[in-house]
Formats: C-alpha cells, structure tokens, sequence
C-alpha cells in the first residue's frame, strides 16, 4: 500500500529535496509551507510522479497547524510518515546582543511548530498503531557554538523532544527518530544572515559542505527501513566538519 508522507518547511532546501526523491519512490505527498506559489510550483512539478496535496501554514500558528490539517481530505488524511523539517535561525549574536524578535523566532519554528504539527499529527498514528516520525535536527543539538546560544538551545530541545516522544510512542509502535545534519548549503544560511548572501556562502567557503539532497537521501534510507528498525538517532556531516568549530577548508 502506498505511504503517505507529510513534510513540513516542503518548499525549499532539505524540505524540498525529501519532497522529490520520496515522489520519485511512489510515496503520496502533503507538502506543507509558508509559501503559496512555492507549493503550487513543487505541486506541478511533482504531481508527474505521485498524487500531492498542499496546505499552506506557518508551523508557528497554532490554530492555522490545527485547521490545515484537520481541512486534509480523505485520500490524503491518514498520514504514515511524518517528517518535521521546518525550523529556522536567525542571527549569529553573543547572548548579551541577541534580538529578542530573533529569539522568539527561533523558539516558536523549532520547538512549538514541532509540537503542533505532531500534536495534530500523533493521535491518528496511536489509534492505527504505526506511523514514523522523523525530526529533523543539527548538530546544534549536540554541541553549542559561539554565538549560537538560542539556536543551539532550541536544537537541544529537538533532541531531548525527540528522545522523549520515542519514548512515549513506544507502546503504540510508532517509530520516532532524528537526523541531525551539519553544514548544508540551503537558503538556511540566507535566512540566518537576513539576505546578506556574502556572508552566507562564506560559511561554505572552501569545502564541500553537504547539499540537501544528501539528507533527502538519507531520510528515505531511514523511512523505507523494514518496521521493526527504527533508526533512533542519526548525525551526518560533511568529510571537512570534525565539529561545530574545525572545518577542514582545504579539501
């Protein structure tokens, strides 16, 4: 039987990516994210290889979460696989210079968008007694950086949400796991930077970072794994990163 799979943060970067290789590999889509046009482009183009339905929210509404997903028709409203991939970063500030819209930002996508979409999501998976949830992470949520304070915080507490919704999902066989990936070149920098691209790609300068499709690949190895392994905890760098502060810009 065909798997539905619901994605969050859909329309760009590693969102994007799992939206085209799980398409290409006969899985059903609810593709979601802020950006209407960006959807219904992803929808066209995806639409050739698997049925796609769209719903357009900011994980950080709690209401519009709710509604959106409770609006899903039939064909498309038992979800299988949920992959919790919208977050963001903003600012790269010591503490003492942080931006408290910054903050809010960060806390409200990471943490709350996560919990509303899975709250939404998560009663359907215990009546049926399946479904698999992956959270996508950092490694920021195994190590803090300078100047990385509240992103790295909201990132541990993916981690720790991670662990804990496994542990509490464990006696209805819902499978629930997390990749943390480092350094991938997606508009992920161009939003932390606020539009600033200079700075952005220079985060990349002189290695090869990962691309968004490594994870995409990655996240369909991870949901296409036989039900009875769940791959529980995963983190994936770049052959250049060692950690969050050595990068090897040579190679």
């Amino acid at each position: 039987m065909t798997k539905i799979a619901l994605i969050t943060g859909a329309t760009s970067g590693i969102g994007k990516a799992t939206a085209e290789i799980l398409a290409k590999n006969n899985y059903k889509l609810v593709l979601c994210g802020r950006r209407q046009d960006r959807l219904d482009e992803l929808q066209k183009t995806l639409s050739a290889h698997t049925e796609v339905h769209t719903l357009q929210f900011d994980v950080r509404d709690k209401k519009a979460v709710s509604e959106q997903i409770e609006s899903l028709p039939k064909a498309f409203s038992s979800i299988d696989i949920l992959i919790n991939n919208a977050g963001n970063a903003h600012g790269l500030d010591p503490i003492q210079n942080g931006n408290l819209d910054d903050w809010d930002a960060m806390i409200d996508g990471n943490i709350k968008g996560l919990l509303y979409v899975s709250k939404a999501i998560i009663p359907q998976m215990i009546a049926r007694k399946s479904g698999h949830i992956i959270n996508i992470g950092s490694t920021a949520a195994k190590e803090v950086y300078p100047n990385g304070n509240v992103y790295c915080a909201t990132k541990h507490a993916v981690d720790a949400l991670n662990q804990g919704m496994r542990m509490d999902l464990n006696p209805f066989g819902i499978r629930v796991g997390a990749i943390h990936p480092g350094m991938v070149s997606t508009e992920f920098s161009n939003v932390r930077f606020k539009g600033d691209d200079e700075k952005a790609q220079n985060i990349y300068k002189g290695f090869a970072p990962l691309q968004a499709e490594d994870i995409a690949d990655i996240i369909h190895f991870v949901v296409s794994r036989p039900y009875h392994v769940n791959i529980a905890d995963l983190i994936v760098m770049p052959t250049a990163q060692a950690s969050s502060g050595i990068v090897n810009r040579s190679l």
